[in-house]
């Protein structure tokens, strides 16, 4: 891992709120992610399954665990199955978690190779009533593939047929949603990363260069301080390329006079970070461009004060539209008869800014939340209104991640990433 080690006190409390709202006389089991394949002998980077690795820290393919709080035998109240290492595989794929490593990361004692996972399932299935299953309910989700969780789950109940089953997912939700602060310091990291890599690219811009340039020095700035990876895949979208909300071609030329919406960032320790900036290639911005740039701005300072425990998701988002509206009155881009017949299941203020303005942000970039439940202090969430107006061949996105507080504002963890135009255009100009 390019990462540094974690407390593994952040897995230790995981499990303990987990099972705390576990049923009587139940166990839970959560796998690994698949190596998937692309073709002949090759395959993409593995990534951790989100679950096992907010319980476990193990960050490594072909695990499982297995927790059952009330089971008799205090050694199998937490369990981790691990695939087993040995010098051949440490030569041909390097080191793999040992038992004793396992330990230092997770805080769980008791750990068996995997093999031996079918025969003291069975031995503990035969104490419980109940089976709890880890299925993906994020309300985005999208899944045409297999997982190992899903091979898991059909074998066993096939194998034990006269046991009860539950969820994990809603119970995962609510825990996952509410950050601890070493997740938070976590996501800080990330952002620090992608602050980096954002100042760097401020220097770099011109007329003339690309976008795939431009994902080049982000991706350079990220790998040189330990983050693996974009958080998600980067949108360099110069021009009217900005007006497609999920643009992620990347591969046309920055030209002068056109802004560049960037949608960019990094990952550290599985954490995301989730920065949106628009910049002026020319590095100076137009009167009309600053005027939308600063109308996008109020709307995300004043949607940010919104973000306060008890806030509901859907309230909060019709708050910011009336926020939009007044702004885009305010640019000429709509009037007061576009308001007064707007349909009321899409506002007037939807034709230029059409996508939600908040997300729960964590493991994922799109991290898990009900959002029907208020909202609560040491959530993460992001703040990201834009206007799009293809008619003028621009688009603008600001957007920051910030921890909601128990009084007060939210706080910035992107405070130090630069965001007034006037502080752009300066740094553009060095």
């Amino acid at each position: 891992m390019k990462y540094h080690p974690i407390d593994r006190n952040l897995y230790i409390q995981n499990r303990k709120n987990f099972m705390a709202q576990m049923k009587p006389s139940s166990l839970a089991v959560f796998n690994s992610n698949d190596i998937y394949p692309i073709g002949a002998d090759s395959t993409m980077p593995f990534e951790q399954a989100r679950d096992i690795l907010y319980l476990s820290g193990v960050d490594q393919e072909e695990s499982i665990l297995l927790v059952f709080p009330d089971c008799v035998d205090p050694d199998h109240k937490e369990i981790l199955f691990l695939k087993e290492t040995n010098e051949h595989i440490a030569v041909w794929e390097g080191e793999k978690l040992t038992k004793v490593r396992a330990l230092q990361v997770s805080g769980i004692k008791t750990v068996y190779w995997l093999q031996d996972f079918d025969k003291i399932m069975r031995e503990l299935m035969a104490q419980t009533e109940t089976i709890y299953f880890n299925t993906n309910e994020h309300y985005r989700a999208n899944i045409a593939t297999q997982t190992r969780e899903d091979r898991f789950i059909k074998a066993t109940k096939a194998s034990f047929p006269a046991h009860s089953w539950a969820k994990s997912n809603p119970i995962l939700q609510a825990l996952r949603a509410v950050k601890d602060p070493i997740e938070i310091a976590l996501i800080q990291q990330a952002c620090d990363i992608t602050e980096k890599g954002f100042k760097r690219v401020l220097g770099f811009v011109k007329p003339g260069v690309w976008e795939f340039d431009i994902e080049a020095e982000f991706m350079h700035e990220f790998l040189r301080n330990r983050s693996k990876k974009f958080a998600y895949t980067p949108i360099v979208a110069s021009g009217s390329n900005a007006n497609v909300l999920h643009y992620i071609e990347n591969n046309q030329e920055c030209k002068a006079g056109d802004l560049i919406l960037l949608d960019v960032g990094a990952e550290y320790a599985n954490y995301s970070s989730d920065m949106s900036r628009t910049i002026p290639v020319s590095g100076r911005y137009t009167d009309r461009q600053k005027a939308v740039y600063n109308a996008v701005n109020r709307v995300k300072d004043q949607a940010t004060k919104l973000l306060v425990p008890g806030t509901l998701w859907k309230e909060y988002h019709v708050e910011v539209g009336a926020i939009m509206t007044s702004e885009l009155l305010g640019l000429g881009l709509i009037d007061k008869a576009d308001v007064k017949n707007e349909n009321p299941d899409w506002p007037a203020y939807k034709k230029y800014f059409m996508h939600g303005t908040s997300h729960h942000m964590g493991l994922d970039t799109h991290d898990y939340g009900l959002l029907w439940e208020p909202m609560q202090a040491n959530m993460v969430f992001t703040v990201e209104p834009g206007i799009y107006i293809p008619e003028e061949g621009f688009g603008i996105r600001l957007e920051d991640d910030v921890v909601i507080q128990e009084t007060g504002e939210p706080f910035n963890l992107m405070r130090n990433i630069p965001i007034l135009a006037d502080e752009i255009e300066e740094l553009m100009n060095l």
